[in-house]
């Protein structure tokens, strides 16, 4: 059975997904609840998709580096298909016919009982997949190399749908593993994915989780209808509170914001409940678990338990810096623009211990001279266009139209093909790059045809999602964040 896709993304998963395996590492951890623990982990699947030897190096403390995973999927991990009916509870939406991970988020576990170390990573940034599948959104990472294995495993013969599910769906991992690891620069200790099942239940068993919004909503693809101030939110109101990205200042990046804010209340709740001492409440809770969680193989959760104590004291949140969140690319639409070398500067910074984050510092463009050549046949494109690039430090050399063409080029001298992708990533737009042996070193020419939109005509719901998180956020008398 083909995995599809819903409306909203899968943002809440993340947080079913830390609760259940610290779940599983405090039942490991304790001699009342291993027969319990063991059960589970006997019925849990496991997937062989780390690489330890990609990545950067070790944290010199011993933390663990987790990738948390939230598929978009409409099958369980055993490849069963989720019930209709479940699906009308979680309020699913309509499938599209693809396999995303919508959430991702780079979960660093100290060695000394503190606070662990959040980082989320934008589901449409625009990076390179490893294996020969190009430059694409990185939340397509996982299903491109899932459709080629199943592909490949047909040919081979495995035609049960269970099976081909379940072992195409590990070399989804596999790859994203490796796509995470070239991207942040670290090596991802652990590997857990889960899928839509049994959200509402688990939300349901901690008594719900406080919010705080600082306006009402009413979005109808999420479903998402709240009034402004503190509420309580479970199961299906919980799920849209999660789910939406529509009608948000700063698209995604809001989302996201939810998502962290949503994550952390709901571990420390589940935490401090009792939740994982009563057995009535923990039943449900590791019986859906077994249908939804996939682990990588070797994962020594009572190791893992003594490790993640400090977890209960919160999980501190930052999202990975960004450029233009309208990067036009050939074939993907609109896709968030990220640089790996800031990317690994800032998780570098931010998983060592006594270095403070901070954003990349601002590239220099100065050296590189642009000459912007309007062949779209609208008056005035090149002088804007030159505009937002001197605003950006680069320096403009002619402006000029030229006779109409159907499409954009930049052009660059040989050996300089950097430069004309610094230029165009600028501009937020994806044109073809020519190679001119005539032009002279330093130089970009970059001709606007027909096909060029200025960053005003683009269709780009999430044109904002590369702004700055917010720095302070309001809070409710509770302490909770309030948030958009």
């Amino acid at each position: 059975m083909p995995v599809a896709r819903r409306r909203g993304r899968a943002g809440w998963i993340a947080g079913r997904l830390l609760i259940g395996v610290l779940a599983l590492a405090t039942l490991a951890a304790t001699g009342v609840g291993w027969a319990t623990y063991t059960d589970v982990v006997q019925g849990t699947v496991t997937a062989n998709v780390l690489d330890k030897d990609a990545g950067g190096p070790k944290p010199v403390d011993g933390a663990t580096d987790i990738l948390l995973v939230g598929i978009d999927s409409r099958v369980d991990a055993q490849g069963n298909p989720l019930p209709e009916e479940l699906l009308a509870k979680l309020n699913a939406g309509v499938a599209e016919g693809e396999i995303n991970t919508d959430t991702l988020i780079l979960l660093r576990v100290p060695n000394d009982g503190t606070k662990g170390i959040g980082i989320s990573i934008p589901r449409d940034s625009y990076v390179d997949i490893p294996g020969g599948f190009g430059k694409h959104k990185i939340n397509s990472a996982y299903g491109r190399a899932k459709r080629s294995a199943m592909d490949r495993l047909r040919k081979e013969g495995v035609t049960g749908g269970a099976e081909l599910e379940v072992r195409s769906n590990q070399e989804g991992g596999q790859t994203l593993v490796r796509t995470i690891q070239q991207l942040t620069g670290s090596t991802i200790d652990h590997f857990a994915q889960v899928n839509l099942l049994g959200f509402a239940d688990i939300t349901e068993a901690v008594g719900g989780i406080e919010v705080c919004l600082l306006k009402p909503v009413n979005d109808r693809l999420s479903g998402a209808r709240f009034p402004e101030g503190v509420q309580m939110v479970s199961g299906a109101s919980a799920l849209a509170f999660v789910r939406q990205r529509h009608d948000l200042p700063r698209g995604d990046l809001d989302r996201i914001v939810r998502q962290q804010v949503f994550l952390k209340g709901m571990a420390a709740k589940a935490l401090s409940a009792g939740m994982l001492t009563d057995q009535s409440k923990l039943d449900p809770l590791l019986a859906s678990l077994k249908k939804s969680i996939v682990l990588d193989q070797g994962w020594n959760l009572v190791d893992f338990a003594r490790q993640a104590q400090g977890l209960a004291a919160g999980v501190e949140f930052q999202t990975i810096p960004t450029g233009s969140p309208a990067l036009r690319t050939p074939s993907d639409g609109l896709a968030v623009e990220v640089t790996p070398s800031a990317v690994q500067k800032f998780v570098k910074a931010l998983l060592n211990p006594g270095e403070t984050p901070t954003s990349p510092a601002p590239v220099d463009n100065s050296a590189i001279t642009v000459d912007v050549r309007n062949a779209n046949g609208t008056a005035g494109v090149a002088g804007r266009v030159a505009t937002t690039l001197t605003d950006k430090g680069f320096t403009v050399g002619q402006t000029t139209s030229v006779a109409a063409r159907a499409t954009s080029v930049a052009r660059y001298p040989e050996g300089e093909k950097e430069n004309a992708e610094k230029v165009v990533a600028a501009l937020g737009v994806s044109v073809t790059l020519e190679q001119d042996t005539n032009m002279k070193s330093g130089r970009v020419a970059v001709l606007l045809g027909k096909d060029f939109k200025e960053e005003e005509e683009q269709e780009a719901p999430d044109r904002l999602l590369a702004s700055p998180l917010p720095r302070q956020q309001p809070t409710s008398p509770n302490g909770t964040p309030c948030v958009n």
